[in-house]
């Protein structure tokens, strides 16, 4: 086998690493340290007996914190036993016969507490769930729903007009209620809270099979597939992001990246783990995230690139009115960090950003610290304990340093397959992330593009994030997204659309001369197009297709 770089290593040496690693690494973040041992005792028997699973994270924080807040959202606090104890019902309430088929249970909601104690109480039944993202069209929810058919379906109101009709028989369940009081539910079957209310409080034993966690890919390029991810992780993954992020026990973690994605979810299993208190809201507001930062005294956020984004688009005097101090971490995932936006946020809010380079697919497999975006702003890190990245070509041969080719990682996060039963390439034991990119000669990780996105040019290979990064560090440019369109002459050819700032005038000569300076003229954009909006999907990401739709617009 071949590798990136002498120290990753392959199968049975690189599990044993981690079993080495993985305890020096959990007790530096404090989470073997036995402030009371009746306690801690009680914690690891529960791990022991409900496993790494998300209920497991739960019940063993609940046996070691009971009176610790788990969780903050618009409607309050709540401590990790009543958390526990909320889910217990719960779970009994929608699946109450422990023996029986393990149903599916789709889940479409915004982050808020009924989508946390569903994802639980799914976990302590053993239930395969299927995360259904907020941003699907009718037509991509409905295409979904017919290969992924659920029993039942939890949903907030707002979403019910979109919920399948006819066909199977759908027990539906409403997480979120229409009005303040929880009253509206507009016929979407009992409340979550009723279910809560109306059912004894269980003894609940471990589900003799474990269910199964469905993500769905992001459908920026079509339909969204549909991807299983083990329920019971073990502990690999937890030190991996612990070995180069500074997380601690105890943490206030604010977690604005939507749960029902794998960088959400992945994130609140970290933090159950940790025993840290949950600070969650319905939509993202950058304003509101600093006020709740201040006012909830986070330590840590979890965001997308594009929450930075338009958190930095804020007014210096608004950023100003707000106290971050409590703010340590930062860690960003999902796609691109675009520019100069790692120095510009480290500059504006003194923490450390992280930035978690992976997949719905294949988890995280490497992160950039502070110190390496400070140096290296547009680098994805180097791979996280217990994975491996290599950079083939088309081949399966292993490039130099410096040389663009396929990424190709390993890791213990590996999904079990698409539930369509859609192939997956894998070479040498190794996932094919979908992405392009090199190593440098320090090892450090670069993502130049999705495999899909390059742009063959004049017969010169072009990736539309080169152009996207000069762009951004134009002043006044807010957003920008290039891709490509089809052209008579040279096959294709790209295309810019950008946001300007408010109050920022550019024009599309001047973006034109700016990218010549520093590219080479196959990577200048020949069509500029401005507009008030980039077409986003629920994780931030850039919905090429509409950018060709609204060209005109």
């Amino acid at each position: 086998m071949v590798h990136a770089r002498p120290e990753y290593r392959s199968g049975a040496g690189r599990r044993a690493g981690q079993a080495i690693n993985v305890p020096l690494t959990m007790a530096r973040r404090g989470l073997l340290w036995p402030w009371r041992p009746l306690r801690a005792t009680r914690q690891i028997t529960a791990l022991l007996h409900w496993g790494t699973t998300l209920a497991g994270g739960l019940v063993a924080a609940a046996a070691r914190d009971p009176d610790r807040v788990a969780l903050v959202d618009e409607l309050g606090e709540l401590t990790y036993a009543e958390l526990h104890d909320r889910t217990d019902r719960l779970a009994a309430a929608l699946i109450p016969d422990r023996d029986a088929r393990r149903p599916r249970v789709g889940v479409l909601c915004r982050n808020h507490r009924g989508l946390v104690e569903s994802l639980i109480a799914c976990s302590k039944r053993g239930a395969e769930v299927v995360l259904l993202g907020t941003g699907l069209g009718p037509g991509q929810l409905n295409s979904v729903m017919r290969e992924l058919w659920a029993d039942i379906i939890i949903a907030d109101t707002e979403f019910a007009d979109q919920l399948p009709r006819g066909g199977r028989p759908i027990t539906k369940v409403t997480a979120w209620p229409g009005g303040p009081d929880g009253s509206a539910r507009c016929g979407q079957g009992p409340t979550l809270n009723e279910l809560i209310a109306r059912t004894p409080a269980p003894a609940l034993e471990p589900p003799s099979i474990q269910g199964r966690i469905v993500f769905l890919s992001s459908g920026t390029s079509g339909r969204p597939k549909g991807a299983r991810r083990p329920p019971r992780p073990g502990f690999g993954p937890l030190a991996a992001m612990l070995s180069r992020t500074p997380l601690r026990v105890h943490d206030r973690m604010l977690i604005e990246a939507p749960l029902f994605h794998a960088w959400g979810y992945s994130s609140l299993q970290i933090a159950l783990a940790m025993r840290a208190t949950v600070v969650i809201g319905r939509r993202f507001d950058p304003e509101q995230t600093l006020r709740t930062i201040q006012e909830r005294s986070c330590s840590t956020l979890i965001t997308v690139p594009i929450m930075l984004q338009r958190i930095m688009a804020l007014p210096a005097r608004v950023r100003a009115a707000y106290d971050t101090s409590s703010l340590r971490v930062t860690a960003v995932s999902g796609s691109r960090l675009p520019g100069d936006l790692a120095g510009a946020f480290m500059d504006a809010f003194p923490v450390e950003l992280c930035n978690v380079y992976g997949s719905t697919e294949a988890g995280w497999v490497s992160i950039a610290t502070a110190a390496d975006l400070r140096a290296h702003p547009h680098t994805a890190g180097r791979p996280a304990a217990g994975s491996e990245v290599t950079i083939l070509d088309a081949e399966g041969r292993q490039v130099p340093p410096g040389t663009t080719g396929r990424i190709f990682a390993a890791n213990g996060m590996h999904f079990e397959g698409y539930t369509g039963g859609l192939p997956m390439e894998t070479r040498h034991g190794m996932l094919f992330m979908g992405d392009v990119g090199h190593f440098d000669d320090d090892g450090l990780l670069y993502i130049d593009g999705r495999a899909d996105e390059m742009v063959v040019s004049g017969g010169e290979n072009v990736f539309p994030g080169a152009a996207e990064d000069v762009i951004a560090r134009l002043p006044q440019v807010r957003e920008v997204a290039v891709t490509s369109v089809a052209d008579p002459e040279y096959g294709e050819r790209l295309a810019a659309y950008i946001v300007t700032a408010p109050g920022q005038r550019l024009d599309a000569d001047t973006v034109r001369v700016h990218v010549r300076s520093e590219l080479a003229r196959y990577a200048v954009p020949r069509d500029v197009h401005f507009r008030s909006h980039l077409p986003r999907n629920a994780m931030g990401k850039v919905v090429p297709h509409r950018l060709h739709e609204t060209a005109g617009a």
